[in-house]
C-alpha cells in the first residue's frame, strides 16, 4: 500500500503539471511544470521526502529502461539522422557540458544553503 501512495503522489504531481501546460498560455513541458510543483509540495512540507523516497529510488535505478522507445526511434530514423549527425553530435556535447556546469552550480548553492540553515 506504502508503494501505490508514493506512486500515486508522484502521478497527480504528473498529471497537474499535464493540467497546467495545457492551461498556461505560453508552451512549458508538463514534465517541468511537474518538478516544479514537486518541488514545491516539498519545500512546503505537503509531502515528506520519505513519503515518496523508494519509489523516487526505484525509477532512478531503472530510468535507463524509460529511454529504450527513444533510443528505437532513432534507430528506425538512422538515414534521416545520419545526414544531419555532425549538428547532432556537436548539440549533445554542447548540452552535455552545459548540464554539467549547471549541476555543479545548483549542488554548490544547495549545499551552500543546507549549511547555512544548521
Amino acid at each position: 500500500m506504502k508503494i501505490l501512495i508514493q506512486f500515486s503522489l508522484i502521478f497527480f504531481s504528473c498529471l497537474a503539471g499535464e493540467v497546467l501546460s495545457y492551461i498556461i498560455p505560453f508552451p512549458v513541458p508538463a514534465a517541468v511544470l511537474a518538478l516544479i510543483i514537486m518541488l514545491l509540495l516539498l519545500l512546503t512540507g505537503l509531502v515528506k521526502e520519505e513519503s515518496i523516497k523508494e519509489t523516487g529510488d526505484w525509477l532512478l535505478q531503472t530510468m535507463a529502461f524509460f529511454f529504450v522507445p527513444a533510443g528505437v526511434k532513432v534507430i528506425e530514423h538512422f538515414a534521416l539522422v545520419g545526414s544531419i549527425w555532425l549538428p547532432v553530435v556537436i548539440i549533445c556535447i554542447l548540452t552535455t557540458v552545459i548540464v554539467f556546469f549547471v549541476t555543479a552550480l545548483t549542488v554548490r548553492l544547495a549545499i551552500k544553503l543546507k549549511e547555512m540553515r544548521k
